[in-house]
């Protein structure tokens, strides 16, 4: 997988590919990895990439000309064939299917704005995606790229030795639901105790605990995901006894208090 950043900060990413499985992901040669600053592609003597928007209000646009250009600096062969990527509070949500799919891809194209964002000009031109990830704005473009940019490349076959690690991880496959806590050694930790199920050495039972306990999280704390998982009946039906048993410890609690 070729992958490029259009950035005013390239440095920001430095470290990034300097690191961990990703450089060793580099060294392999399974990515590659290149940043373009699209100041550099200025032709005022200040290197100018920003401008009052039309119609007036606070904040700076990023311009289309430096943008574009840079854009027009990469292989055309590799700019037709690449996904391209732009954050913005605007974009549908970056979520693991996502993920999954830049996955895929040979090339990758992400373009890291700042002030208010880009001309939008520019995502039509280049028919690129936008992306949020979450409901909240941060300085810049950067650490979602980054974001989006992990969530990806960690999902590559041989990025990561344990390939079941990522398969069961939270938001995986078409089950998307939370996943269960892990532990490791102690097993007593400052008066906690790793639960016995998973000192066991009963598979099946394991299996039926961390999945029981993925359902119960995913109800507690991300209900909305519930919807788009494909959950058998005794699923729902395990739903159903944590919500009875939700409710009799609510009870209990208030019948204390009072």
């Amino acid at each position: 997988m070729k992958i490029y950043i259009l950035t005013i900060f390239p440095e920001l990413f430095t470290n990034y590919f300097k690191n961990g499985l990703v450089k060793k992901s580099i060294e392999n040669g399974l990515i590659e990895f290149e940043s373009i600053n699209f100041r550099d592609f200025t032709e005022d003597a200040h290197k100018t990439v920003d401008d009052i928007p039309f119609s007036g209000g606070s904040g700076m646009v990023i311009k289309p000309e430096p943008v574009i250009k840079a854009y027009l600096s990469i292989p055309s062969m590799e700019r037709e064939k690449a996904l391209k990527i732009v954050p913005s509070a605007r974009g549908n949500l970056f979520v693991q299917s996502a993920a999954e799919q830049f996955a895929r891809q040979d090339f990758l194209i992400f373009f890291a704005g700042r002030y208010k964002g880009f001309d939008q000009r520019i995502v039509e031109l280049m028919d690129a995606r936008e992306y949020s990830i979450g409901d909240y704005v941060v300085q810049g473009g950067e650490i979602p790229v980054l974001a989006m940019l992990d969530a990806s490349l960690r999902l590559i076959p041989n990025f990561i030795g344990d390939r079941d690690s990522a398969a069961s991880d939270s938001f995986a496959d078409s089950v998307k639901l939370l996943s269960a806590p892990d532990y490791t050694r102690p097993r007593e930790f400052m008066g906690k105790s790793v639960p016995n199920v998973l000192l066991s050495g009963d598979h099946a039972k394991i299996s039926q605990w961390k999945h029981r306990e993925g359902l119960r999280l995913t109800m507690e704390r991300r209900p909305d995901l519930i919807p788009q998982a494909q959950l058998t009946e005794e699923d729902f039906d395990i739903l159903d006894e944590l919500k009875a048993d939700a409710h009799k410890s609510e009870n209990e609690n208030n019948t204390k208090i009072l």
